[in-house]
């Protein structure tokens, strides 16, 4: 691969914006585990491979299992995950596939306070746009140790 720009050299002041955001989200109202499955699956689908590996191992610092993880990209057929993790799961997949229905909506208000779709609305928008700088400006995978941003 062709050397890109580093962006944690040259980027930090647009960079502190991001870090700002998590700052927020690490005290907000939802609960870390169903963050880290949530951050997990848009990596998935964004096909980010160094926030696939920061999110895996900070979900299993969570106490995530292996199986569920491992699942993740199936959960609609398995019975792993409660009613309001598949809600999150759900939001997460509309909001990052600009594909928000009323129905989908629906499904989250239902296991969602206001406050907390606001919260997790926030995170989905916000690994979206890591996985995005990511995959523009690699970092190298599997170099990620548990709480090392925060």
């Amino acid at each position: 691969m062709t050397q890109r720009i580093n962006i944690f050299e040259k980027g930090m002041p647009a960079l502190k914006t991001l870090f700002s955001i998590g700052a927020y989200l690490k005290n907000a109202t939802l609960e870390p585990q169903l963050v880290e499955l949530t951050l997990f699956r848009v990596s998935q689908i964004n096909g980010c491979a160094y926030c696939l590996d920061m999110h895996s191992k900070e979900a299993r610092a969570h106490g995530e299992s292996e199986q569920r993880l491992y699942s993740l990209s199936a959960w609609r057929e398995t019975s792993y995950y409660n009613e309001r993790e598949k809600a999150a799961l759900a939001w997460a997949e509309a909001l990052t596939k600009c594909e928000v229905t009323d129905s989908v909506y629906k499904t989250v208000t239902g296991s969602f306070s206001e406050q907390e779709i606001i919260d997790l609305t926030l995170t989905i928008t916000t690994i979206n746009t890591w996985n995005r700088i990511n995959l523009a400006f690699p970092q190298e995978a599997g170099t990620y140790k548990v709480g090392m941003f925060g």
